[in-house]
């Protein structure tokens, strides 16, 4: 029988923190369980299991980052949504490691339909049409904005950059100009 006051929602939110706090892989049933007050078992009776856990945990983070981007879009168009896009993930990715390490992990194709992923797919329309870009390829724009940007923040965020000067955030603005330089002259590119 579920705990009285415990919800799949509460659970979620506490495996989030958890994995900010401790990071992605120690988001256990158990620790999260440890992290509520509770046995395991509770958990099990709002969940279905560690895997169902984790891609709840994957939502979240998906939804808060777009919501945070659109916010971070509104009004703008060409390089300053993109800047500001790309903004939005890397102050994410700061304030919430744990959640954006979750927010890589795959889903089932109804689960990323079901969440925020046509909202992502959206916002990335909405930048690259700024551009120009013709909708025919958006799918490899969008492959490629996601594999610099995520790419950059996954190695800044395990220290990959942390044996040279200057620091990583210096070369941050040179990566969101060399995104938007590729982005202008995509037509021609070919």
């Amino acid at each position: 029988m579920p705990r009285a006051g415990l919800t799949p929602d509460l659970i979620v939110i506490a495996a989030a923190t958890l994995a900010d706090r401790d990071g992605l892989d120690r988001v256990t049933v158990s620790a999260v369980a440890r992290l509520v007050g509770v046995k395991p078992a509770s958990v099990y009776a709002h969940l279905d299991g560690a895997d169902d856990l984790l891609s709840r945990v994957t939502q979240l983070a998906l939804a808060e980052m777009a919501e945070r981007a659109a916010d971070a879009v509104a009004g703008r168009s060409g390089r300053d949504a993109l800047a500001a896009w790309a903004q939005a993930f890397r102050t994410y990715a700061f304030a919430h490691p744990g959640r954006y390490a979750a927010s890589h992990r795959p889903l089932r194709r109804a689960e990323a339909l079901a969440g925020a992923g046509p909202r992502h797919t959206a916002l990335s329309a909405s930048i690259l049409r700024g551009y120009a870009v013709p909708e025919v390829d958006h799918v490899h724009a969008v492959r490629l904005l996601g594999a610099t940007i995520h790419g950059f923040l996954d190695l800044e965020a395990a220290g990959s950059f942390d044996h040279s000067a200057p620091p990583a955030a210096d070369s941050w603005p040179r990566v969101v100009e060399a995104l938007d330089a590729v982005l202008r002259s995509w037509s021609t590119s070919r």
